[in-house]
């Protein structure tokens, strides 16, 4: 993902409160978020080899 230029919306202090950012890179964080959280929710998950799903699968391929 290529970044845009930042830009934000400060207080009277200066102070950065916000950032502007282009439609669609707000859609790709927000996809990439959604990832982590499968990811982070399936952590726990119990896992397979490569070897174990072979022979799972062996009948369907």
């Amino acid at each position: 993902m290529q970044s845009s230029p930042q830009q934000y919306i400060v207080d009277e202090k200066g102070n950065k409160i916000s950032v502007i950012l282009p439609f669609s890179e707000y859609q790709q964080m927000q996809k990439d978020l959604h990832d982590l959280a499968v990811i982070a929710e399936r952590n726990n998950e119990n896992t397979h080899t490569l070897v174990e799903m072979k022979k799972r699968l062996g009948n369907s391929l």
